[in-house]
């Protein structure tokens, strides 16, 4: 079965299934009910090389925060659950991306301790349906999900759009990166025994 996990969470408010493959190709299947963040979601699946199938069914007739932030909570326990002991992983992974006019830098800790700084001027109130502050929202659910500190820093950029999408391939990467397999760790890369 390898580094895989299907997690499944419903509430009154959403229902969402998320399968992650860790070693896959980039390979995925995203259906949120909002456009420009399956759009995100696909581009994250493809840029971290994980095969990612996302299901989400939320009450986007209110606003599309419940659908993002508990889709990031799911996606971030999915991660936790392929990681499983989190033996020979890399723990630490960092990314700077550039997507025209924007630069963001991803920089992250599979520690088993969950953190975020998020520091963006975020201009656009929404891009397509999905309201901007809810992009803030979609990382903090991810970070608590797959109990990690996460750092997301926009260097340049005026674009929102940019922004926002160079944010979610940064991270990705900064994953690949923190998740690799390094044949030299025995057990966990941590002075304490555990992660």
């Amino acid at each position: 079965m390898g580094r895989s996990a299907k997690v499944e969470r419903n509430t009154r408010e959403t229902q969402i299934t998320v399968e992650l493959d860790l070693d896959g190709t980039g390979k995925y299947d995203i259906s949120t009910g909002i456009g420009f963040f399956d759009h995100m979601l696909e581009g994250f699946a493809r840029h971290g090389l994980f095969d990612m199938r996302v299901v989400a069914k939320g009450d986007t007739h209110v606003d599309a925060h419940h659908t993002v932030e508990d889709t990031g909570i799911v996606i971030g326990t999915a991660f936790a659950h392929a990681l499983g002991d989190k033996k020979g992983i890399s723990r630490f992974g960092h990314f700077m991306l550039p997507m025209d006019d924007a630069l963001v830098l991803a920089s992250l800790d599979i520690s088993g301790r969950m953190y975020l700084d998020f520091n963006a001027d975020l201009k656009a109130q929404k891009l397509g349906m999905m309201e901007v502050e809810t992009v803030r929202e979609f990382f903090m659910g991810l970070a608590g999900g797959a109990q990690m500190n996460l750092h997301i820093r926009q260097m340049a950029g005026q674009n929102t759009h940019h922004i926002v999408e160079a944010m979610f391939k940064a991270t990705a990467k900064a994953l690949r990166m923190a998740c690799a397999i390094d044949e030299r760790i025995e057990g966990v890369l941590s002075t304490k025994g555990v992660l």
